[in-house]
């Protein structure tokens, strides 16, 4: 019996969302040496130039080619060890005329983007990947929409051998999660900046339609010492993140303290957790580690 490495595998939309979304588990994992893969779906082409710094002719006319040099950098800096580009254009915003572009991620057959997710899947074989949940309220953005689309269709094609014989053989994933911010992290964190007279970025979350539903999550990861490597892996996108920006000024000696974790909300398993209900997790292979263990334990007797 062979036992394929732990492999945590992320499908992220653009170009940074690996730095805002779960990099802290993504460097704690590399540390303890699961293999991390990032599947980004676009190139993030129609991301605003948010650094003044980086608002440039060169910088503008060849976005695609910056934006994938500061993935690469924020890649290399959280530890992942392979990065899969999906290959679509970003879709932009609806109504927008980036949206109606045939070549964008928003428009491209769903069967299509399935498939090339699936090839991915099967190559990596990940016991877990992490995803989006359906957002059509908060942050409707179309390529995260679509992320969130093909990821459970593509997990049950992968281990489906009548389903894209020619992708490679079959695979069946253990986990899926999504990844987002716990009400509980907006609210400490926007404490936080107050207590310390900053202005807080997170105003307008309380504005708006931004609901306690933290009832969804089930998995809560201390990356508190990890928080070093995400705020480079976020500066390392320069066209979208300002270094002297209110997002950035908060010191991590003080995020720690506010709130030193990462949240998600496991979506399917196919193994025992372990978990009681009403508990929460501390390791998105809870499940997967003790069955490696038991089987390493039976094939040696």
């Amino acid at each position: 019996m062979t036992h394929e490495p732990l492999c945590l595998l992320q499908i992220h939309a653009h170009p940074d969302d690996e730095a805002s979304k779960g990099a802290g588990v993504t460097a704690m994992y590399h540390a303890q040496g699961v293999r991390n893969v990032l599947v980004c779906c676009t190139g993030g082409e129609e991301g605003d130039i948010l650094n003044p710094a980086m608002d440039r002719d060169e910088i503008r006319n060849d976005l695609f080619a910056v934006r994938m040099a500061e993935l690469n950098e924020s890649v290399r800096i959280l530890g992942y060890e392979a990065l899969h580009l999906l290959g679509y254009r970003d879709s932009g915003m609806p109504e927008t005329e980036a949206n109606a572009r045939p070549d964008n991620f928003w428009n491209a057959p769903l069967e299509e983007a399935v498939e090339r997710f699936v090839r991915i899947v099967r190559a990596e074989k990940p016991q877990v990947i992490v995803s989006y949940a359906e957002d059509r309220e908060w942050y409707p953005h179309p390529d995260h929409i679509r992320t969130w689309e093909i990821t459970e269709p593509a997990i049950a094609a992968a281990a489906d051998p009548l389903q894209f014989p020619d992708a490679g053989a079959p695979w069946q994933v253990s986990k899926l999660y999504f990844v987002s911010w716990a009400f509980a992290r907006v609210k400490a964190l926007h404490d936080a900046h107050l207590e310390h007279g900053m202005e807080s970025p997170f105003e307008r979350w309380f504005e708006g339609n931004f609901a306690d539903r933290d009832d969804r999550f089930t998995t809560r990861i201390d990356v508190g010492e990890y928080m070093p490597q995400r705020r480079a892996a976020l500066l390392a996108h320069a066209t979208q993140v300002t270094p002297d920006g209110f997002w950035m000024k908060l010191p991590d000696d003080v995020s720690r303290a506010a709130y030193p974790w990462e949240d998600f909300i496991l979506a399917s398993s196919t193994v025992d957790t372990g978990v009681a209900d009403g508990e929460l997790e501390h390791d998105l292979f809870a499940g997967i580690r003790v069955a490696d263990a038991r089987n390493e334990a039976s094939v040696s007797a």
